[in-house]
């Protein structure tokens, strides 16, 4: 296949974790019907985002929101990149997405590799180092489209993250994130278009939908960006399923037409994944 179906679905997260997991079912399998192959849910879809939460929240993996993403993947027969949770491991507590495959097998997990400590002056300060630890892996997937690879929100701003993924093949980014009201104007679609754009490929990105009475009230606006840079599908701030097609022939003739990768001088430059010792 050279064009497969993504959809991303902008789920109204409460704080009660049972509703926000039976929501998130019933909208995977509604994304399903309509037609997705591959479905991402947002960043912390379990749990209000938070770092006064997180604790609360956690749970080990397999777990109960996990085992409900892998019985639903293998309900529809889909992929289902579960947005994020805050997982408990080995007393630490980590950002964490899983993913599951049509036959409802854990594939990967992707723990965030850059923890979201910021201060905007009179503006926001957020410190996930409080109470988080970050990953130290990157993350890909196989399916029979294309490869994919996650990042957690924060972790689309670092450039080297995306084009490490192109390097090792994959041909959508998958960003389930939470950008506040700060930034998510000022540069959720700009990064979104920029990761595309330099490296060739789709990026999509997961917002949890906004509630203005949240203590963190969430951007919104999931995004679908093509390889050549254009929003290709955009939600608004509601709970919503956005879909996609994801045309692979098109991301190669655009590689083919304006040939980056053959064109880089790695005798001058290079980024590259260092070895685990």
């Amino acid at each position: 296949m050279t064009k497969f179906r993504l959809a991303v679905v902008q789920l109204f997260v409460t704080s009660d974790k049972s509703q926000n997991l039976k929501r998130a079912s019933q909208l995977i399998k509604d994304a399903a019907q309509q037609g997705a192959h591959v479905v991402a849910l947002p960043e912390c879809f379990n749990s209000p985002y938070g770092t006064k939460y997180f604790a609360e929240y956690a749970e080990t993996i397999p777990g109960q929101s996990t085992q409900m993403l892998s019985q639903v993947a293998k309900e529809c027969s889909i992929y289902v990149v579960g947005g994020s949770i805050p997982e408990e491991d080995a007393g630490k507590l980590y950002n964490t997405c899983a993913v599951f495959g049509p036959d409802g097998n854990l594939l990967v997990k992707h723990r965030k590799i850059h923890l979201f400590d910021i201060d905007v002056p009179g503006k926001i300060r957020f410190q996930e180092s409080e109470t988080l630890s970050c990953g130290d892996s990157f993350t890909v997937f196989e399916t029979p489209y294309c490869k994919i690879g996650v990042g957690i929100c924060y972790d689309m701003r670092f450039a080297e993250l995306a084009q490490i993924y192109a390097r090792k093949g994959c041909k959508l980014l998958l960003y389930p994130g939470a950008f506040n009201m700060t930034t998510g104007p000022a540069h959720w679609e700009l990064l979104q278009r920029a990761r595309a754009v330099d490296n060739q490929v789709y990026v999509a990105t997961v917002s949890p939908a906004r509630d203005e009475k949240a203590s963190y009230i969430a951007w919104g606006h999931s995004t679908v960006v093509s390889p050549w840079g254009e929003v290709i599908a955009k939600a608004g701030t509601e709970e919503s399923i956005t879909s996609a097609d994801i045309d692979v022939q098109y991301l190669d003739e655009i590689r083919q037409q304006i040939p980056i990768t053959k064109q880089r001088r790695p005798d001058l430059y290079n980024v590259e994944e260092k070895k685990k010792s």
